[in-house]
C-alpha cells in the first residue's frame, strides 16, 4: 500500500529519507556523516572559525613586524600551522604559505645586510629591504582578502619548506 506524495489528501506522506512508494529509509538518501570530524560540515561556524584563522594566518606576519620590528615574523604563521594544520586544507595552505613566504623574504633581508657590509653593494642592499618590505605588505593583503572569501592563495615567491 503506497502513501501518497502530498499530505494534502488527509494521510500523511512519506516521511524525509523516506521513499512514496515503500516504507522504511530509502537507501540512496545519504545518512549522517561518519568518522572524524564527522559534524564539523554541518556547523555555520566552521567555515568562518577556519577563514578568520587563515586571515590572521597571512596577517600575523604583519603584526609581528609591527611588534617586533621586523625580527620575528615568521613565528605567526609557524604557530598557526603548528597549532591548526589539521583543522582545515585552508587554514594549512595559509598558514604554511605565509611562513614559507616569510622565510623568503628573511632570506632577502639578509642579502641585504650582507650587501650592506661590502659597502659598494648599499644601493642594492636599500633596493632588496625596500622590495621585501613592499611585498610583505602587498602579498600579505592579498592572501587575506583571498582567504575572507575562503579561496586558497599561494604567494608568487616562497621557499616551500612546509606543506
Amino acid at each position: 500500500m503506497s502513501q501518497p506524495p502530498y499530505p494534502e489528501s488527509g494521510q500523511p506522506g512519506p516521511q524525509p529519507g523516506q521513499r512514496p512508494d515503500r516504507p522504511g529509509p530509502d537507501p540512496q538518501q545519504p545518512g549522517p556523516p561518519q568518522g572524524p570530524g564527522a559534524g564539523r560540515a554541518q556547523d555555520p561556524n566552521a567555515d568562518r572559525d577556519d577563514r578568520t584563522l587563515a586571515i590572521l594566518s597571512h596577517l600575523s606576519p604583519l603584526i609581528a613586524l609591527v611588534l617586533s620590528a621586523g625580527w620575528l615574523s615568521f613565528v605567526g604563521p609557524l604557530a598557526m600551522w603548528l597549532i591548526f594544520r589539521d583543522r582545515s586544507p585552508l587554514v594549512r595552505n595559509a598558514a604554511a604559505t605565509a611562513f614559507n613566504f616569510n622565510i623568503t623574504v628573511w632570506i632577502a633581508v639578509i642579502i641585504g645586510w650582507v650587501c650592506l657590509v661590502t659597502i659598494v653593494l648599499i644601493p642594492l642592499a636599500i633596493l632588496l629591504w625596500v622590495a621585501a618590505g613592499l611585498l610583505q605588505l602587498i602579498f600579505s593583503i592579498i592572501g587575506a582578502v583571498r582567504a575572507s572569501r575562503g579561496e586558497i592563495y599561494r604567494y608568487p615567491m616562497q621557499v616551500p619548506l612546509l606543506r
